[in-house]
């Protein structure tokens, strides 16, 4: 209770935690924000770009981190979008991360793929998609929902890319992130930046397993509760809906 007591911040990942992967943000989870809104500031730190957040979330008034904290958007409710506020890159060598990525698809037989070998973010960010870029959606959430194809590769696809973050992202791939940016990074900034301490943020996620994006988070001093099903988000979040009542 005193954690819920001394919240002002209350911060959220979306994918698995207020919709499924890539789903627009359903009227049941939007409603929960909307309750929160009365008591808390509301806050987004995603693993991608701040406007493809804001698309998914259907334009909610939200302010919005994105891509692990190299970007932060500030709802404007006068225009009813976003104003960004920064917008960082890395470089990345692309030839080498395609290099790489084509020796791991051979060492564990993910020579298969539609679309693309790897998706190359702006930012510098790179996702690894097993199944390729262009597989059906459908076919990524059947691939690995329990993550027990990608989890026995993490190690060896963490080694190989010993400059980024990796993440076991989504339903089928593996995200990586430049160092130092990751989701802990990300809120800690927001936090300085703002005036708050970590005890004054609460952060909900669903990833915080190891190679989740919510890990850095969970694993640190900032309170967290997870949701281990989002279509039972109401009920995670018991304690912040009555803390202020």
């Amino acid at each position: 209770m005193r954690v819920m007591e001394s919240a002002r911040l209350i911060a959220f990942d979306l994918d698995g935690t207020l919709t499924q992967h890539k789903t627009p943000l359903g009227p049941e989870n939007r409603a929960v924000l909307d309750e929160l809104a009365q008591r808390y500031r509301l806050l987004m730190v995603g693993a991608g770009a701040s406007g493809r957040i804001f698309r998914q979330m259907g334009g909610y008034p939200i302010d919005i981190i994105g891509n692990y904290g190299m970007q932060y958007a500030r709802y404007d409710a006068q225009s009813g979008g976003l104003v960004t506020v920064y917008d960082e890159s890395a470089p990345c060598d692309r030839e080498s991360v395609e290099r790489r990525v084509d020796e791991l698809r051979q060492r564990f037989g993910y020579t298969a793929y539609a679309g693309e070998n790897v998706e190359f973010h702006a930012s510098g960010c790179v996702t690894f998609p097993l199944l390729g870029t262009a597989a059906a959606i459908e076919d990524k959430l059947a691939f690995d929902p329990d993550r027990k194809k990608r989890a026995p590769l993490y190690p060896a696809v963490k080694a190989a890319f010993p400059e980024y973050t990796v993440f076991i992202g989504g339903s089928s791939s593996f995200d990586m992130a430049p160092h130092p940016y990751n989701k802990y990074y990300a809120l800690d900034r927001y936090c300085r930046e703002q005036g708050l301490s970590h005890r004054q943020v609460v952060y909900v996620g669903d990833d915080y397993g190891p190679g989740g994006n919510d890990e850095a988070v969970y694993r640190s001093d900032f309170p967290f509760i997870r949701v281990d099903d989002y279509t039972k988000l109401r009920q995670s979040l018991s304690g912040l809906l009555e803390a202020r009542t």
